[in-house]
């Protein structure tokens, strides 16, 4: 529940909100620091080690076919009466090609996912927000007026979906309704995903589970244990209070386990439940979240089994993960909290678009070398020294990253923090509409919103057999993570996918 959101109003009760610094995201690049490179050269070494060896074997069979029979009835004849020297060279052989094989990472793949669908009397327009908003006798008339000012400038559209429970007066906020609401978007969600990979259940050997606000116990993977019968050995885990940016955390988790339990699947599901954590008080840095947080869930099958690289869409290629809690300002930007009444909200610091800032310029930078054209990496990093020790006043050199990926999923957290990534970065529209269009459609679904995004590349039939998509995100604490997949295929959507009903009607126009 923490991504960059848009700007509040200008209020007299502005309530730690400050809308100038609030607003925008600063451009970072400028400042970028040799410390954030190194990082990406030090996710790099290992791969360039591999490929620096593909052309040294490459050219050993090279020179090895160039050579004829007596020179092979040489070597054999000089080896016969060196024993030791053969068994030596052999045992050096095989157990360099074990340990090379042990130690090598496994291919993770993405067979397939599935999004929540909400059914349509849900759907909660911009007037019965309101009204139920006004209904709830909760709010006063200041705070009812930020609310709808927000709604206006929000980037949503008139079909997200809310909670059954916040759609009664008044809301029934029990925990009871709660897990009603989980089960709903869980099973609903996994329902779709395993009728169209059509697995075995107890083929699942792992289990990663993340929703940031709603911690019950039994915890929410038990949930699903339980319902499905999953088998009793499985490896679950229940993140919480991560964030919107806990998506690829829970892949960057899945993915370690793959690489350690051979010939598994792994199911990640992210959510949101916001039953018993509205809030319902007149904080103006709390309502915020209010007007964005929408329903929503997503589901992945992740697989590291060979065979399953024919029907798989995507293989996992780098996650990048950057966490910026050990400064005090970060930590506290999104913060749940109790105001002064004692109800209970997650705030949001007016400091927060310059944290995301922050944290972005280091998850970027490490990325750079892992996916940039080496083309792009030297003009970068002689700019950057050239910035440093040379003439600090010599433009900054921006890498061009359209030139490493071909599709963006940036998580739909608010339209100010889309805006400024197109700008920052110097993307196209059409590079930040499946972002847009998202927000538009379903609102803040935080975690699983990137999910939602690739769906709507696919339901455009805009993914071709290599292209590589990144996955970006932010989360409080706080962090921004990365994500980066290659397309195996010419991918098309998964049946009963979140915009079948309505990719005819996109793109739209989002008033400014």
């Amino acid at each position: 529940m923490d991504s960059p959101p848009n700007s509040p109003p200008n209020s007299n009760e502005n309530a730690n909100v400050d809308s100038n610094q609030c607003r925008y995201l600063p451009n970072f690049l400028p400042t970028v620091k040799l410390k954030h490179l190194k990082l990406g050269y030090h996710h790099l070494m290992p791969v360039l080690l591999n490929v620096c060896l593909i052309p040294l074997i490459v050219a050993l069979f090279v020179h090895a076919s160039k050579m004829n029979f007596e020179y092979f009835h040489e070597v054999y004849s000089h080896l016969q009466y060196n024993l030791v020297i053969v068994l030596l060279l052999f045992l050096f052989l095989v157990s360099g090609s074990t340990v090379f094989l042990i130690t090598g990472p496994r291919p993770v793949y993405l067979v397939d996912y599935a999004c929540y669908l909400p059914p349509s009397h849900l759907k909660v327009k911009f007037c019965e927000f309101m009204e139920l908003s006004r209904l709830t006798g909760e709010f006063n008339e200041s705070s009812l007026e930020f609310q709808g000012k927000i709604l206006e400038r929000s980037g949503l559209g008139e079909e997200t979906y809310c909670a059954e429970s916040m759609k009664l007066v008044p809301p029934r906020r029990s925990l009871a309704a709660a897990r009603e609401e989980a089960k709903q978007v869980l099973f609903g969600t996994l329902d779709k995903l395993f009728a169209n990979t059509n697995i075995d259940l107890k083929d699942i050997g792992i289990l990663v589970i993340h929703c940031t606000v709603f911690n019950p116990t039994p915890s929410l993977s038990s949930m699903i244990v339980n319902k499905y019968k999953l088998r009793g050995n499985i490896r679950s885990f229940s993140l919480g209070g991560m964030g919107c940016s806990a998506g690829v955390i829970a892949v960057d988790l899945a993915k370690d386990l793959l690489r350690i339990h051979s010939n598994t699947y792994a199911v990640v599901v992210t959510t949101e439940n916001m039953t018993q954590n509205w809030y319902y008080g007149n904080k103006k840095s709390m309502l915020l979240t209010n007007c964005l947080f929408r329903l929503g869930c997503s589901a992945l099958l992740v697989s590291n089994k060979s065979s399953d690289k024919k029907r798989a869409k995507y293989k996992l290629v780098h996650t990048v993960r950057t966490h910026c809690g050990a400064d005090d300002k970060a930590f506290k930007c999104v913060h749940q909290e109790q105001d002064d009444d004692g109800i209970t909200g997650v705030s949001l610091s007016k400091d927060l678009m310059a944290i995301a800032g922050g944290a972005l310029k280091t998850n970027i930078t490490t990325l750079g070398p892992l996916v940039l054209p080496l083309s792009e990496q030297l003009h970068f990093f002689i700019a950057l020294v050239r910035r440093k020790w040379l003439n600090s006043k010599i433009a900054p050199y921006i890498p061009d990253f359209k030139l490493a990926f071909d599709h963006f999923c940036i998580h739909a957290g608010g339209r100010a923090v889309i805006d400024e990534l197109e700008k920052n970065l110097k993307l196209t529209p059409e590079h930040v509409e499946p972002s847009r269009m998202t927000l538009h459609r379903f609102g803040n679904i935080s975690s699983s919103s990137i999910w939602y995004e690739l769906a709507y590349i696919e339901a455009k039939m805009r993914v071709m057999k290599g292209h590589r998509i990144w996955q970006i995100a932010f989360g409080s604490g706080f962090k921004c993570n990365s994500v980066v997949w290659q397309a195996l295929c010419n991918v098309k959507p998964s049946p009963k996918g979140p915009w079948e009903d309505s990719i005819d009607r996109y793109p739209v126009t989002i008033a400014s």
